[in-house]
């Protein structure tokens, strides 16, 4: 089974709040006959979407290639949260891979926020990226450590943006008895995400570049030049991208060993007028320090979209029931609201929880395995895999560079191993540990 169809429709979005409310429904044509090209892009998320751009502002002939919809996967499903920094914190970074790389990983985190900043000016899209994204704590030690990252952001990174929290405060910003403190990066931010990758697909388009929806990818021929097979037609490219993330299944299999397919899911409440109060006083995102992390914002018409839970097999759960749940944890006087939507995808991550740069044939490049840190690098790694191509790989070997292990038994048993773990921690959330 291929997780490109077992939940959703051929070529049609997620039933989500994201796809009710797209910038645009415009669709590109199938990939039909032969073609010639520079560079295929194998899916228009933000990692494609992005490399494409930055390709063709560089003068390459640039086709993308899609299963379903732009921005059909993570990029168009996800909670819109643009953080600071990496998937790690900079604690972790320095201890794995010393100070001065954990320097360079934090300028890359800096200049993924700006990008999405300046694509979003540049390409004049009707997007807006709120300010800040608060860190909500469960226990005080975890406290304790989120107001020492504060600090030491602010004393050895020149990053003043994150504010502690005391229970109080926090509360002031979010009215739930679950949490104890925490902080909010005010340099952080949120979107609309499928918005944001369609923004993308309608300045790739405007630039010159090809897009192809409706057209799986189910075979790649090595070569100098690389054929790129579609249900109807192939492409011959001097180089491949592959963008695929969760999505990307056998193409690539050196990727897959270490890219391990997670879902999770979100749902939307009805709008909710005068009790929005109840749930956020600011309009800024919320992520928790929970395993299986819960994360929360608010839409433009003041919903509570609430993404929470996890599964690791190709069919979805009951994704009302999933989501439900920790969301009546922390908003139990949410219990009458309706909710109007329900949707879930698919992402990707790795054992390091940091991403996964390869290049899986010699003239081929992958960026994958962002881990729930996506919107901003993965749009980064699209301009890092753009400069790779045109022969400026300095950045795209330094990510390449980190050590990313692969699953025990491949992708065979990456889902089992990875459930009982997940068990494991799940158990651990619940105890206090």
């Amino acid at each position: 089974m291929d997780l490109l169809f077992a939940n959703d429709k051929q070529g049609e979005h997620a039933p989500s709040y994201y796809a009710a409310t797209a910038l645009t429904d415009k669709r590109w044509p199938e990939l039909k006959g032969r073609h010639d090209t520079d560079v295929c892009v194998v899916g228009a998320g933000f990692t494609g979407l992005s490399a494409a751009l930055h390709l063709a502002q560089r003068g390459f002939g640039v086709t993308v290639l899609e299963a379903h919809r732009v921005g059909f996967g993570a990029s168009g499903r996800n909670g819109g949260q643009v953080g600071s920094g990496q998937r790690l914190e900079q604690d972790d970074l320095e201890a794995t891979h010393g100070p001065e790389m954990a320097r360079k990983l934090w300028d890359l985190g800096q200049e993924a926020k700006q990008l999405i900043r300046d694509l979003i000016a540049d390409h004049a899209m009707p997007v807006t990226l709120h300010p800040g994204i608060v860190h909500a704590c469960r226990t005080s030690a975890e406290v304790t450590h989120s107001h020492r990252m504060a600090e030491k952001l602010a004393r050895e990174y020149g990053y003043d943006q994150v504010q502690p929290l005391d229970r109080d405060a926090l509360r002031a910003i979010l009215p739930s008895d679950a949490y104890l403190g925490g902080d909010i990066d005010r340099g952080a931010g949120h979107l609309h995400p499928l918005n944001f990758a369609q923004g993308l697909a309608l300045a790739c388009d405007k630039a010159g570049v090809q897009i192809h929806e409706n057209s799986h990818v189910h075979h790649i021929r090595p070569g100098a030049k690389v054929r790129v097979q579609t249900r109807h037609g192939h492409i011959d490219a001097d180089h491949l991208i592959f963008a695929g993330n969760g999505y990307l299944g056998q193409l690539a299999p050196r990727v897959s060993s270490r890219v391990m397919p997670i879902n999770n899911f979100i749902v939307a409440t009805e709008p909710l007028g005068d009790r929005v109060s109840q749930v956020l006083r600011e309009n800024v995102a919320v992520a928790d320090t929970k395993f299986v992390v819960n994360y929360w914002r608010l839409s433009e018409d003041n919903r509570l979209l609430f993404g929470g839970g996890e599964s690791y097999g190709y069919r979805f759960p009951d994704i009302l029931k999933t989501v439900r749940k920790p969301m009546l944890e922390v908003y139990p006087g949410l219990a009458d609201t309706r909710i109007d939507y329900a949707w879930g995808g698919t992402l990707a991550i790795t054992r390091s929880r940091m991403p996964y740069f390869a290049r899986p044939l010699k003239n081929a490049f992958s960026a994958s395995g962002f881990s729930g840190h996506g919107v901003a690098m993965a749009t980064l790694a699209g301009k890092i895999m753009a400069e790779a191509v045109a022969g400026q790989a300095e950045r795209f070997d330094l990510m390449a560079g980190l050590k990313v292990p692969a699953f025990p038994g491949g992708g065979m048993l990456r889902s089992p191993l990875l459930m009982l773990a997940m068990t494991w921690f799940a158990m651990r959330d619940r105890i206090g540990l």
